[in-house]
């Protein structure tokens, strides 16, 4: 070996003495168990299984993605996590039936939607409560408008979706959608937003500027989340009870590919390169993961039970 060599052979040996030495893991909450199952990605097996508090739903990334932040629903508190390791951080009490969450684009509002108490609560960036509404019957999902003026959430139980006012911390509108309202997503053009129907077989297209409804995407029974395919054209639904996924055309609103999913599939996480479908199969207790290249299940996990939302770095935009 000549000098050369011999100096690039250190360089890259102190180099990977200071790359991380953690495992990629994917965070899965058990919502039925009250716990948080960390999976090592490559591995795929289950490393470590951890109580963080009563009925963890949801869960998002901070805006820096410094943390991974999840909603204790009946234990009305925040638990941050480190997303490289799973491992605690942080609690925040006082947030009242954090059910779903969100921050808004501009990062300037944390928006709870509280299903059991029929109220949406407004938090600043800091996680200070501002403000809290009373709404009609069941709020449950919430997304945003580009432009961060505002959120809206869908009335699972009063089949409406509500528009909120975050400048104001008012409801600006209230308009009728289909059966069971879960999931609502912003289309990149921001022209549309689609609502799934847990109580039918279809995505709802709202023009939420004109509030009323152009379209019904015919998907499967117990349409119920999204997630964006990270191409800015796609867009992923989950029907737990018909057991599928369907791939949305978010330009023609159209599906365009159906995935088979057993066991009520529910969260989804869509790694970096798009190779990888993670799905949390809530009556299975499993994860299922789908090789996008074939469509077909590749393995399932097992973790804990009624297993809902899911997340791990490195995964596609979240458009």
């Amino acid at each position: 070996m000549n000098a050369r060599s011999f100096l690039v052979a250190i360089i890259v040996a102190g180099s990977s003495l200071i790359l991380p030495t953690y495992a990629q893991v994917a965070i899965v909450l058990n919502s039925g168990d009250g716990t948080v199952s960390i999976i090592d990605k490559a591995q795929k097996k289950e490393l470590k299984r951890i109580p963080v508090g009563k009925e963890p739903h949801h869960l998002m990334a901070t805006p820096d993605d410094q943390y991974l932040i999840i909603a204790n629903a009946a234990s009305n508190d925040l638990v941050l996590l480190d997303p490289k390791t799973g491992d605690v951080k942080r609690r925040i009490d006082k947030i009242s039936d954090p059910y779903q969450i969100g921050f808004s684009p501009d990062r300037k509002w944390f928006v709870s939607v509280s299903l059991r108490l029929n109220r949406t609560d407004i938090y600043d960036g800091d996680f200070k409560l501002v403000k809290r509404l009373a709404t009609p019957k069941a709020p449950s999902h919430v997304a945003f408008t580009s432009d961060s003026k505002l959120a809206l959430v869908t009335l699972q139980d009063s089949n409406q979706l509500a528009a909120i006012d975050l400048a104001t911390q008012s409801i600006k509108w209230i308009m009728p959608v289909g059966m069971t309202p879960a999931g609502v997503w912003v289309t990149p053009d921001d022209k549309y937003a689609l609502v799934g129907m847990t109580g039918s077989d279809y995505v709802e297209v709202v023009d939420w500027r004109a509030q009323k409804t152009v379209k019904k995407i015919k998907t499967g029974k117990g349409a119920h989340n999204f997630i964006a395919m990270g191409d800015g054209r796609r867009v992923l639904v989950s029907n737990r009870i018909a057991n599928t996924i369907n791939i949305i055309d978010q330009k023609t609103l159209e599906v365009v590919d159906t995935i088979n999913v057993p066991g009520g599939p529910d969260c989804m996480e869509l790694t970096a390169d798009g190779k990888e479908l993670w799905v949390t199969s809530r009556w299975a207790k499993k994860v299922t993961i789908i090789d996008m290249a074939t469509k077909q299940i590749a393995m399932q996990i097992p973790v804990g039970n009624s297993p809902h939302g899911i997340y791990f770095m490195g995964h596609a935009a979240r458009r």
